[in-house]
């Protein structure tokens, strides 16, 4: 899976974007919110992981999500 930050403009927050290995959009969620359901994702148990990187991650970078 791959993880991607998108920056908001103005009165729209940042997001973030979970995306499988053939990059189809499997979650989209508010940075500054948890992410509800984690568990569907196979990320249960993992949420202070999670939230450390969205915290560490750049703006429009694609990266592989390894948690």
């Amino acid at each position: 899976m791959y993880i991607i930050k998108v920056k908001g403009k103005a009165k729209i927050p940042d997001y973030i974007q979970i995306r499988d290995e053939n990059f189809v959009l499997v979650a989209y969620f508010r940075a500054d919110r948890p992410l509800k359901n984690i568990e569907k994702f196979g990320l249960e148990g993992k949420e202070k992981e999670l939230a450390s990187l969205i915290q560490e991650l750049p703006f429009g970078k694609l990266q592989k999500l390894d948690i």
